[in-house]
């Protein structure tokens, strides 16, 4: 079947199959004497597996190294398991951090009056430098932290104008 096919049947984009198989993640396709690429149902199953890999969030290198313990029929599924596992713990902890995100926000969003002031806790929070980048700047240098409303620029602007 040509890549077309093989992406219609395996739900990899015909890109993607290129891509892959320029960084080694598949073998390059066999050729016919015109150049098209030919792609056998053995293909098209690797490409599925692949293509749930990445539907669980496994990057590309440990895919390539799930290719390997799919191919070694003497491998321990430990190591599956072992990479499985690992895994999870990584989604589990970029899960806490975005909960951790959300929580932030919706905090800094129900304390902001949502009205016409300029007195935003949102943008006071987003100004704040990160607290090794503030250590980092407090042993340089005295600071002083804007006053949001009477120090910036755009209400200077105001000001100036009424």
């Amino acid at each position: 079947m040509n890549i077309g096919e093989a992406a219609k049947f395996s739900g990899v984009s015909a890109k993607m199959i290129r891509y892959y198989e320029q960084i080694g993640l598949v073998p390059q396709a066999a050729r016919s004497d015109s150049g098209y690429r030919h792609y056998s149902s053995s293909d098209v199953h690797s490409l599925r597996y692949i293509r749930r890999a990445r539907d669980l969030g496994f990057s590309v290198e440990q895919i390539s190294e799930l290719l390997v313990l799919w191919r070694d029929r003497d491998r321990a599924s430990a190591d599956v398991k072992a990479m499985a596992l690992s895994h999870v713990a990584g989604l589990k902890a970029k899960i806490a951090e975005l909960q951790a995100m959300a929580q932030t926000l919706e905090h800094l969003a129900d304390h902001c009056h949502g009205n016409d002031r300029p007195d935003c806790p949102i943008i006071a929070d987003l100004a704040e430098p990160t607290a090794a980048a503030a250590a980092e700047h407090c042993s340089q240098a005295p600071h002083r932290t804007p006053r949001f409303g009477v120090d910036t620029p755009a209400s200077s602007r105001h000001r100036a104008a009424t």
